[in-house]
């Protein structure tokens, strides 16, 4: 079957209903970090089940981003984004519900991971919709505003959960469902029409990236519960990678996969994606990892951590542009090591200041950290797209989003790992410290951290389980920067140097299109 490449409706309208279709999808790659101590004081969620919660989102993501662009080319762009824009909103509503007691934790992180699945199906399809509704000329323009519009709203994300979360944090779900009626009601008005044709589903390849993303970030995520001594965290995570690995060898050897994997052969293309892997460890748990800290260790509100975030954005917005003129009048290598290198000695002052428990002493440093990430970002995004520009946009696109969302969904479980094992173990000391037999030391601190939730944002917490937490974040955004040293390595020996020359015009769409693009989705 075949539609008109041709929209029905004004093409800006379609623009329009595509951006708050997404638009969701992108409040929500922040705004549930800022709530995530709330929902967790008052579910009475455990640390890992809190993490759980943000991390089933984005495996979601990773691991049906290529079955969402399959089914948006076999079935029509427009059904799959108010598929998935309905499958997302409803998700919500039921997050949103989500009850207080026993089935309080499998409740979320189901929820959860249903909306990663919504918004897998519905990103690919929009972004088909986008590229098929403006000719070559013109498709630029509007893939900037496609991306800048709906990425702007990440900005957003930490300040709207922080006042969303102070009335109640069934909020921050429930504001998708206004955003979703929005964008049904546009669609159903533009009727976009675009192109797409029947094809068969790898079945195996689509079992495989399951397989391989769930199993392998499972594994590194349960190990805090259950330690690398556990047979079952080895067998998972050796089992994961395993499954990946099949998957390439599969995609291969498959006539029509579920996505082409040759394109690693390209090898400007793979050191990009190896750039934006490595940084994406990072970028995404950053959120959640800074409002955790904002709240257990300062005593801070949602609201007020959510303004703490913001400082994050600013020093990303402004570099961010940066990024992109240094990108077209020197290429992409400059701007991306100069950025990891930048946001690597930004982490480094923000974890040293941690322990002084001082909301005003990082600030600088957090305007810094973002910095680094916005200059080098939009570079590596551009660069990666262009470097495959004898495929096609959305593909590479595809590509790229999948490893990156698979990358910030491994980064959180590595470094949620690191968190809670570093927090029970500066408790045990402190407890020690004091007195307390080394058995019952662990012991309780092994519990402080379950329990950490019902404490946060209080005044009443004690000072030496704040100093730890904040020890123990310290740790972790020592361990971002050091990521980050390592991407900027990456770069230094895998990037190209000067401008990429591109006959393409399709080329330019993408260059203009990833200079507003954000940093990924979740």
């Amino acid at each position: 079957m075949k539609g008109s490449s041709s929209s029905s409706g004004p093409r800006n309208l379609v623009l329009a209903a595509m951006i708050f279709a997404v638009a969701m999808t992108f409040i929500d790659q922040t705004i549930v970090s800022i709530a995530a101590p709330s929902i967790q004081r008052e579910l009475h969620l455990t640390g890992v089940g809190m993490q759980w919660a943000i991390n089933a989102y984005l495996l979601a993501l990773a691991a049906l981003f290529a079955f969402g662009g399959w089914l948006a080319d076999t079935l029509g762009h427009r059904r799959v984004v108010v598929l998935g824009v309905v499958i997302f909103a409803g998700a919500s509503i039921m997050c949103g519900l989500t009850p207080v007691g026993p089935v309080a934790q499998a409740w979320l992180i189901g929820f959860r991971a249903l909306q990663g699945a919504g918004g897998a199906l519905l990103f690919p399809a929009a972004l088909g919709i986008v590229v098929q509704t403006f000719d070559l000329h013109k498709r630029g323009r509007a893939l900037a505003l496609f991306f800048g519009i709906a990425g702007g709203l990440t900005a957003v994300g930490p300040v709207l959960g922080g006042y969303l979360t102070e009335w109640t944090w069934r909020a921050i779900f429930w504001v998708n469902v206004p955003v979703a009626l929005v964008a049904l009601v546009l669609i159903a008005i533009s009727k976009p029409v675009t192109e797409f044709r029947p094809e068969p589903l790898d079945k195996r390849g689509l079992v495989l990236i399951v397989s391989g993303v769930g199993l392998s970030v499972a594994g590194f995520q349960q190990s805090v519960t259950w330690g690398w001594q556990s047979s079952w965290t080895l067998l998972l995570v050796a089992t994961g990678i395993a499954c990946l690995i099949a998957f390439v060898i599969v995609e291969l050897r498959t006539r029509m996969p579920l996505m082409e994997v040759r394109i690693f052969q390209i090898r400007a293309f793979a050191a990009e994606n190896l750039v934006l892997g490595v940084a994406m460890l990072t970028f995404v748990p950053t959120f959640f990892f800074a409002s955790e800290y904002a709240q257990v260790a300062l005593a801070r509100s949602a609201q007020q951590s959510g303004l703490y975030l913001l400082y994050f954005f600013l020093g990303y917005a402004v570099a961010s542009q940066v990024g992109g003129r240094l990108l077209d009048r020197r290429g992409a290598k400059r701007p991306v090591v100069l950025g990891c290198i930048i946001a690597a000695v930004g982490y480094a002052l923000w974890a040293e200041r941690m322990p002084q428990l001082s909301f005003s002493a990082q600030l600088w440093p957090v305007i810094i950290a973002g910095a680094g990430i916005g200059l080098m970002l939009t570079p590596s995004s551009t660069d990666a797209v262009n470097r495959a520009s004898r495929l096609s946009y959305g593909e590479a696109t595809g590509i790229t989003q999948t490893v990156r969302n698979f990358s910030a969904s491994l980064g959180f479980a590595v470094l949620g790992t690191l968190l809670l094992s570093q927090f029970r173990l500066h408790v045990a000391k402190s407890l020690a410290t004091m007195g307390v037999p080394a058995a019952q030391a662990s012991k309780e601190a092994a519990a402080a951290v379950q329990r950490q939730g019902e404490v946060r944002g209080t005044s009443g917490i004690p000072h030496f389980v704040r100093l730890d937490f904040a020890m123990a974040s310290r740790d972790v955004f020592l361990a971002m920067a050091v990521v980050m040293a390592v991407a900027a390595v990456v770069a230094i020996f895998g990037l190209e140097r000067g401008v990429q020359v591109d006959s393409e015009v399709t080329s330019r769409s993408a260059s203009l299109a990833s200079q507003h693009e954000p940093a990924a989705l979740g």
